[in-house]
């Protein structure tokens, strides 16, 4: 698997199996399917309510801890005590470390993300995180941070696939030196039905998911899929091996529509609480 090279020198694998949405009874199981795959990259939030079931599997895998890369995000209404929040995280998880922690949305309203990236920033110092980074935030936001941040972040982690490609604002990550991580990565499927998809995926014998799959990394995204089927779990790995010609990453390109499934970081604030 691949591995892009974070702003501090960690690395993280390129492909990494997603939990959001997976409910905390079934994580165990389907993590260790994923883990039994191949993947290396487990990306998980105390919003998602099943850190648990990510840490039990991972004790389960008998791979060793250091092979295994796992991101967890503070929730929107912890951002005033993240340092304890982070505690709550370490012990659900089971884990003396954690490779990469964020912050999972700005809530701007709150006034508190700056704040919260104080006490990340301490963490990171105490060596309890790999690396730090944020998720959802916009260009004003990564603005507003980086006027007070010591610590620039290693990964912005955004809703990102072909018919929402945030190119301006993944531009402007990159140049600051933050890595691109997508999240529904296949437009929560409804990106896989296109006739350019389509061709493609006929072309290479491929599945459609795999395409866009191999897409996002050729692009230098971090990407994360999610499934509970053990089938396409693996299917979805398999795409790292898949590599499509210029004309057809072009064709999938062409895709963008500004087509946002997600909340608006812009005014998202709930609290996941």
């Amino acid at each position: 698997m691949s591995e892009i090279s974070l702003n501090n020198g960690v690395t993280i694998p390129q492909l990494g199996f997603g939990v959001f949405q997976v409910p905390p009874e079934d994580t165990q199981r389907i993590v260790e399917d994923a883990l039994a795959a191949g993947y290396r990259h487990i990306d998980t939030a105390a919003g998602y309510r099943n850190e648990a079931g990510v840490g039990a599997a991972i004790a389960a895998s008998g791979i060793p801890r250091e092979d295994i890369f796992v991101t967890t995000k503070l929730r929107n209404g912890d951002q005033g005590r993240a340092w304890d929040a982070f505690q709550d995280t370490r012990e659900a998880l089971g884990l003396d470390f954690v490779d990469l922690y964020l912050i999972h949305w700005p809530v701007p309203s709150q006034g508190l993300y700056v704040q919260a990236w104080k006490e990340l920033e301490a963490l990171y110092a105490a060596k309890a995180i790999r690396a730090i980074g944020v998720s959802n935030f916009l260009s004003d936001h990564l603005d507003t941070l980086l006027e007070s941040a010591n610590i620039v972040p290693a990964v912005n982690q955004i809703e990102l696939h072909p018919s929402y490609q945030q190119a301006k604002l993944a531009a402007k990550s990159r140049a600051l030196g933050v890595a691109v991580e997508a999240y529904s990565p296949l437009g929560q499927g409804g990106d896989l039905n296109g006739n350019a998809v389509t061709a493609v995926a006929k072309a290479h014998d491929a599945t459609t998911a795999q395409v866009v799959l191999a897409w996002h990394l050729a692009a230098g995204n971090i990407v994360i899929p999610k499934s509970v089927n053990p089938s396409r779990i693996r299917e979805n790995f398999a795409a790292a091996a898949l590599t499509l010609t210029n004309d057809e990453l072009a064709s999938i390109t062409a895709l963008e529509r500004g087509a946002r499934i997600g909340s608006d970081p812009a005014v998202a604030a709930f609290t996941q609480l």
